[in-house]
Protein backbone atom coordinates (compact mmCIF):
# COMPACT_ATOMS: atom_id res chain seq x y z
CA UNK A 1 0.00 0.00 0.00
CA UNK A 2 1.28 3.27 -0.55
CA UNK A 3 1.47 6.57 1.83
CA UNK A 4 -1.55 8.38 -0.32
CA UNK A 5 -3.84 5.23 0.12
CA UNK A 6 -2.96 4.56 3.36
CA UNK A 7 -3.67 8.46 3.99
CA UNK A 8 -6.92 8.15 1.93
CA UNK A 9 -8.11 5.28 4.66
CA UNK A 10 -6.92 6.76 7.77
CA UNK A 11 -8.60 9.98 6.77
CA UNK A 12 -11.93 8.17 6.67
CA UNK A 13 -11.97 7.42 10.55
CA UNK A 14 -10.27 11.25 11.20
CA UNK A 15 -13.42 13.33 12.78
CA UNK A 16 -13.59 16.57 10.87
CA UNK A 17 -13.97 20.00 12.46
CA UNK A 18 -16.28 22.52 11.08
CA UNK A 19 -13.95 24.83 9.43
CA UNK A 20 -12.43 21.28 7.58
CA UNK A 21 -16.12 20.42 6.50
CA UNK A 22 -17.02 23.85 5.28
CA UNK A 23 -13.78 24.15 3.38
CA UNK A 24 -12.90 20.64 2.04
CA UNK A 25 -16.85 18.96 1.48
CA UNK A 26 -19.08 21.78 0.97
CA UNK A 27 -16.98 23.60 -1.57
CA UNK A 28 -16.77 20.56 -3.18
CA UNK A 29 -20.26 20.96 -4.47
CA UNK A 30 -18.72 24.01 -6.58
CA UNK A 31 -16.80 22.30 -8.46
CA UNK A 32 -19.19 19.29 -9.27
CA UNK A 33 -21.57 21.67 -10.63
CA UNK A 34 -18.68 23.63 -12.88
CA UNK A 35 -17.99 20.00 -14.30
CA UNK A 36 -21.80 19.86 -14.67
CA UNK A 37 -22.56 22.74 -16.34
CA UNK A 38 -19.73 22.71 -18.92
CA UNK A 39 -21.06 19.18 -20.16
CA UNK A 40 -24.26 20.16 -20.34
CA UNK A 41 -23.41 22.93 -22.34
CA UNK A 42 -20.70 21.13 -24.63
CA UNK A 43 -22.40 17.97 -25.19
CA UNK A 44 -26.27 19.59 -25.75
CA UNK A 45 -25.44 20.24 -29.08
CA UNK A 46 -23.84 17.38 -30.83
CA UNK A 47 -26.82 15.47 -32.07
CA UNK A 48 -27.13 11.49 -32.24
CA UNK A 49 -24.44 9.78 -30.85
CA UNK A 50 -23.36 6.21 -29.60
CA UNK A 51 -21.25 5.69 -26.65
CA UNK A 52 -18.32 2.68 -27.25
CA UNK A 53 -17.52 1.93 -23.93
CA UNK A 54 -14.15 -0.78 -23.47
CA UNK A 55 -10.65 -1.71 -21.76
CA UNK A 56 -7.95 1.45 -21.94
CA UNK A 57 -5.61 -1.34 -21.46
CA UNK A 58 -6.13 -2.59 -25.03
CA UNK A 59 -3.48 -2.22 -27.61
CA UNK A 60 -3.40 -1.36 -31.05
CA UNK A 61 -2.74 -4.48 -32.44
CA UNK A 62 -4.97 -6.69 -30.50
CA UNK A 63 -8.38 -7.67 -32.67
CA UNK A 64 -10.96 -5.79 -30.19
CA UNK A 65 -9.26 -2.67 -31.27
CA UNK A 66 -9.52 -2.92 -34.77
CA UNK A 67 -12.78 -4.04 -34.31
CA UNK A 68 -13.73 -0.84 -32.04
CA UNK A 69 -12.13 1.19 -34.92
CA UNK A 70 -14.39 -0.11 -37.58
CA UNK A 71 -17.55 -0.15 -35.81
CA UNK A 72 -17.14 3.50 -35.02
CA UNK A 73 -16.00 4.05 -38.76
CA UNK A 74 -19.57 2.33 -39.47
CA UNK A 75 -21.41 4.27 -37.13
CA UNK A 76 -20.09 7.70 -38.76
CA UNK A 77 -21.15 6.24 -42.34
CA UNK A 78 -24.42 5.49 -41.11
CA UNK A 79 -24.77 9.63 -39.12
CA UNK A 80 -24.05 8.41 -35.57
CA UNK A 81 -21.41 10.44 -33.92
CA UNK A 82 -19.01 8.83 -31.50
CA UNK A 83 -18.52 9.27 -27.74
CA UNK A 84 -15.18 7.32 -25.44
CA UNK A 85 -13.81 8.09 -22.49
CA UNK A 86 -10.91 9.93 -24.28
CA UNK A 87 -8.22 7.41 -23.11
CA UNK A 88 -6.41 4.89 -24.44
CA UNK A 89 -7.35 1.24 -25.80
CA UNK A 90 -10.10 1.01 -27.20
CA UNK A 91 -11.58 4.36 -26.54
CA UNK A 92 -8.64 5.64 -28.02
CA UNK A 93 -9.88 3.13 -30.86
CA UNK A 94 -13.47 4.33 -31.29
CA UNK A 95 -12.25 7.94 -31.38
CA UNK A 96 -9.91 6.89 -34.34
CA UNK A 97 -12.04 4.97 -36.39
CA UNK A 98 -14.33 8.45 -36.00
CA UNK A 99 -11.80 10.73 -37.07
CA UNK A 100 -11.22 8.02 -40.39
CA UNK A 101 -15.33 8.50 -41.15
CA UNK A 102 -15.17 12.28 -40.60
CA UNK A 103 -17.86 11.84 -38.03
CA UNK A 104 -17.79 13.33 -34.34
CA UNK A 105 -15.50 12.26 -32.43
CA UNK A 106 -16.23 13.01 -28.43
CA UNK A 107 -13.93 12.23 -25.36
CA UNK A 108 -14.38 12.15 -21.94
CA UNK A 109 -11.64 11.92 -20.46
CA UNK A 110 -11.14 11.24 -16.46
CA UNK A 111 -8.45 12.36 -14.01
CA UNK A 112 -6.74 9.43 -12.83
CA UNK A 113 -2.94 8.54 -11.78
CA UNK A 114 -2.19 5.89 -13.94
CA UNK A 115 -3.90 4.03 -17.54
CA UNK A 116 -5.82 7.56 -18.27
CA UNK A 117 -4.74 9.75 -21.14
CA UNK A 118 -6.22 11.87 -23.81
CA UNK A 119 -5.93 10.38 -27.22
CA UNK A 120 -5.16 12.34 -30.18
CA UNK A 121 -8.90 11.55 -32.50
CA UNK A 122 -11.17 13.86 -30.62
CA UNK A 123 -12.60 16.59 -31.87
CA UNK A 124 -10.65 19.80 -30.36
CA UNK A 125 -14.14 21.07 -29.60
CA UNK A 126 -15.21 17.63 -27.91
CA UNK A 127 -12.90 16.98 -25.34
CA UNK A 128 -13.94 17.51 -21.50
CA UNK A 129 -12.03 16.29 -18.49
CA UNK A 130 -13.37 15.36 -15.39
CA UNK A 131 -12.47 14.63 -11.48
CA UNK A 132 -15.63 12.90 -10.74
CA UNK A 133 -16.60 9.47 -12.36
CA UNK A 134 -20.57 10.10 -11.39
CA UNK A 135 -20.17 13.12 -13.56
CA UNK A 136 -18.87 11.89 -16.53
CA UNK A 137 -21.21 8.82 -16.38
CA UNK A 138 -24.13 11.10 -16.23
CA UNK A 139 -22.91 12.50 -19.78
CA UNK A 140 -22.55 9.33 -21.45
CA UNK A 141 -26.04 8.46 -20.48
CA UNK A 142 -27.63 11.71 -21.09
CA UNK A 143 -25.81 12.22 -24.48
CA UNK A 144 -25.57 9.20 -26.27
CA UNK A 145 -28.76 7.43 -28.43
CA UNK A 146 -27.16 3.76 -27.99
CA UNK A 147 -24.19 1.65 -25.84
CA UNK A 148 -21.60 -0.78 -27.78
CA UNK A 149 -19.37 -2.40 -24.92
CA UNK A 150 -16.50 -3.74 -26.07
CA UNK A 151 -14.60 -6.06 -23.59
CA UNK A 152 -12.64 -4.28 -20.40
CA UNK A 153 -12.48 -4.79 -17.19
CA UNK A 154 -14.08 -2.81 -13.55
CA UNK A 155 -14.87 0.33 -15.22
CA UNK A 156 -16.03 -0.97 -18.69
CA UNK A 157 -18.72 -3.00 -16.46
CA UNK A 158 -19.85 -0.24 -13.87
CA UNK A 159 -20.57 1.37 -17.12
CA UNK A 160 -22.20 -1.05 -18.81
CA UNK A 161 -24.32 -2.18 -15.27
CA UNK A 162 -25.13 1.96 -15.03
CA UNK A 163 -26.47 2.13 -18.69
CA UNK A 164 -28.49 -1.32 -18.12
CA UNK A 165 -29.96 -0.28 -14.73
CA UNK A 166 -30.74 3.15 -15.88
CA UNK A 167 -32.76 1.78 -18.59
CA UNK A 168 -34.55 -1.35 -16.22
CA UNK A 169 -36.08 0.84 -14.28
CA UNK A 170 -37.03 3.56 -16.75
CA UNK A 171 -34.95 6.77 -15.79
CA UNK A 172 -33.70 6.57 -19.55
CA UNK A 173 -35.28 5.59 -22.90
CA UNK A 174 -34.77 1.77 -23.71
CA UNK A 175 -31.65 2.68 -26.11
CA UNK A 176 -29.95 -0.42 -27.44
CA UNK A 177 -27.01 -1.97 -25.80
CA UNK A 178 -24.57 -4.08 -27.71
CA UNK A 179 -21.93 -6.26 -26.20
CA UNK A 180 -19.52 -6.96 -28.54
CA UNK A 181 -17.65 -10.42 -28.12
CA UNK A 182 -19.83 -13.26 -27.90
CA UNK A 183 -16.82 -15.08 -26.08
CA UNK A 184 -15.64 -12.79 -23.92
CA UNK A 185 -19.36 -12.05 -22.15
CA UNK A 186 -20.44 -15.93 -22.59
CA UNK A 187 -19.19 -16.18 -18.59
CA UNK A 188 -20.90 -12.84 -17.68
CA UNK A 189 -24.30 -14.11 -19.27
CA UNK A 190 -23.90 -17.34 -18.15
CA UNK A 191 -23.85 -16.03 -14.95
CA UNK A 192 -26.84 -13.61 -15.36
CA UNK A 193 -28.99 -16.36 -16.42
CA UNK A 194 -28.11 -19.25 -13.83
CA UNK A 195 -27.81 -16.80 -11.20
CA UNK A 196 -29.84 -13.56 -11.15
CA UNK A 197 -32.73 -15.09 -12.90
CA UNK A 198 -32.83 -18.15 -10.56
CA UNK A 199 -32.77 -16.34 -7.74
CA UNK A 200 -35.11 -14.16 -8.63
CA UNK A 201 -32.75 -11.00 -8.38
CA UNK A 202 -33.94 -9.68 -11.94
CA UNK A 203 -36.21 -10.21 -14.52
CA UNK A 204 -35.87 -12.42 -17.91
CA UNK A 205 -37.11 -9.55 -20.06
CA UNK A 206 -34.48 -8.04 -18.50
CA UNK A 207 -32.26 -9.94 -21.01
CA UNK A 208 -34.21 -8.30 -23.57
CA UNK A 209 -32.33 -5.38 -22.76
CA UNK A 210 -29.29 -6.25 -24.58
CA UNK A 211 -28.00 -7.67 -27.65
CA UNK A 212 -24.13 -9.40 -28.09
CA UNK A 213 -22.90 -9.56 -31.27
CA UNK A 214 -19.42 -10.55 -33.09
CA UNK A 215 -19.14 -7.67 -35.74
CA UNK A 216 -19.31 -4.00 -36.61
CA UNK A 217 -22.22 -5.31 -39.22
CA UNK A 218 -24.02 -6.58 -36.41
CA UNK A 219 -23.35 -3.41 -34.50
CA UNK A 220 -25.06 -1.54 -37.14
CA UNK A 221 -27.88 -3.89 -37.55
CA UNK A 222 -29.03 -3.72 -34.11
CA UNK A 223 -28.95 -0.23 -33.94
CA UNK A 224 -30.88 0.78 -36.99
CA UNK A 225 -33.60 -1.94 -36.68
CA UNK A 226 -34.03 -0.18 -32.93
CA UNK A 227 -34.51 3.02 -34.09
CA UNK A 228 -36.40 1.58 -37.84
CA UNK A 229 -39.16 0.75 -34.66
CA UNK A 230 -39.75 4.60 -34.37
CA UNK A 231 -39.28 5.65 -37.55
CA UNK A 232 -35.63 7.50 -36.57
CA UNK A 233 -32.51 7.93 -38.00
CA UNK A 234 -29.50 10.03 -37.48
CA UNK A 235 -29.26 13.69 -39.50
CA UNK A 236 -26.49 13.53 -42.20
Amino acid sequence: MTPNEDKKIREKFKQKTWNEIKTNDSWAIFKIMAEFVEGFERLGKIGPCVTIFGSARTKPDHKYYKLAENIAFELTQNGYGVVTGGGPGIMEAGNKGAARGKGISVGLNIELPFEQHDNPYIDSDKSLDFDYFFVRKVMFVKYSQGFVVMPGGFGTMDELFEAITLIQTKKIGKFPIVLVGRKYWAGLMDWIKNTLIEEGTISPKDLDLISIVDTEDEVLEVIDTFYKKYSLSPNF
